[in-house]
């Protein structure tokens, strides 16, 4: 298997819409499957499914719920090593990445996708913004949250809302500046995780991003429940392996990407390298700044020339909430 990203892809080019592929890592969810899949919005260019090791049916309904879908068997173990599995397997010129409980709204990601267009590299989703929300933190994972998003705001010089949220989207040429581990290394002799492979993967993605200075947008959305099963998340441990990844990456020196830019200089756009601001760095008030597009996507917008086909959103889950309108917030200026 190649590494978990490729330097030779490029983004969408003059003439045709942007692919999408949305990654779904998976871990005993067959019953949270047909939820997540009837959800999806129409337009999806492929879903990849990146199985740990099921031993219930999750892969057989997937393929039942989705013929097409495109199974992968991660090489190591955690969601990190699940998630670089699946973009390195994917073809689409934007990579989505959501749950497989039921957590995260799959028809929230025309969203994400807009903020792409709209000029961000990276589609941050965050459940602090105006009109996201949360049906599922606890008073623990809360209060941990907003500790870590301080440290790595004051460290990095961003202003994220919700640093461990693992609902974000991104164009495919930013891989490089994510360094993402080598899907192909061999297991730890003493079992333990690789650096990245565990649920740190989200927080390591972020902060890679910010320290690139990578275009990035928070999106609001709303966090809900896990329908079936019990979750692998350990609020202390694995916040222990976050707190730890911040000051490893305020420590690591910036790696040089062997490409000239994450995804403007595919199109003429100026690099981010020249032009962004460090995350959430000069953030306009929701009221000020909010897109409030048809089904997630303006009309006849164009990111790198390239129009996207408005993607369809299926019905509301009836068994959820009352969802408040989600607002999508720029995150600089």
């Amino acid at each position: 298997m190649n590494r978990a990203f490729d330097p030779g892809v490029q983004p969408a080019r003059e003439g045709r819409s942007p692919t999408v592929s949305v990654i779904v890592p998976t871990l005993n969810e067959e019953q949270n499957l047909p939820y997540v899949f009837e959800r999806l919005p129409e337009g999806i260019s492929e879903v990849i499914l990146v199985d740990g090791g099921s031993v219930d049916r999750t892969v057989e309904v997937a393929r039942e719920l989705h013929p097409p879908i495109k199974v992968v068997h991660q090489t190591r173990t955690g969601k990190g090593n699940a998630l670089a599995c699946g973009f390195a397997a994917s073809a689409g010129d934007i990579l989505v990445m959501i749950d497989a409980d039921g957590s995260t709204d799959p028809s929230e990601i025309p969203r994400f996708i807009d903020a792409l267009l709209a000029g961000a590299d990276y589609a941050k989703g965050s459940r602090f913004r105006p009109g996201g929300g949360s049906h599922d933190i606890t008073r623990l994972r809360r209060l941990g949250n907003r500790g870590l998003n301080g440290i790595v705001n004051v460290l990095f010089g961003t202003r994220f809302t919700d640093l461990c949220y693992g609902y974000n989207a991104f164009w495919r040429s930013a891989l490089p500046y994510l360094d993402l581990p080598d899907v192909d290394l061999p297991r730890s002799a003493d079992g333990q995780k690789l650096w990245g492979d565990g649920f740190e993967i989200e927080t390591l993605i972020t902060v890679r991003a910010a320290r690139h200075k990578l275009r990035i947008q928070e999106v609001a959305s709303v966090e809900f429940p896990r329908l079936h099963g019990v979750s692998n998340l350990n609020a202390v441990s694995d916040g222990i392996r976050v707190l730890r990844t911040i000051f490893r990456e305020y420590r690591r020196e910036k790696p040089q990407p062997s490409v000239p830019g994450p995804v403007g200089a595919a199109s003429g756009a100026a690099p981010a390298t020249e032009s962004a601001v460090p995350a959430t760095e000069s953030a306009a008030p929701a009221t000020e700044s909010v897109a409030r597009p048809t089904n997630g996507h303006r009309a006849g917008t164009e990111r790198h020339g390239v129009p996207l086909s408005p993607l369809k959103i299926p019905a509301q889950r009836r068994s959820a909430p009352p969802r408040r309108e989600v607002d999508v917030v720029t995150a600089e200026e």
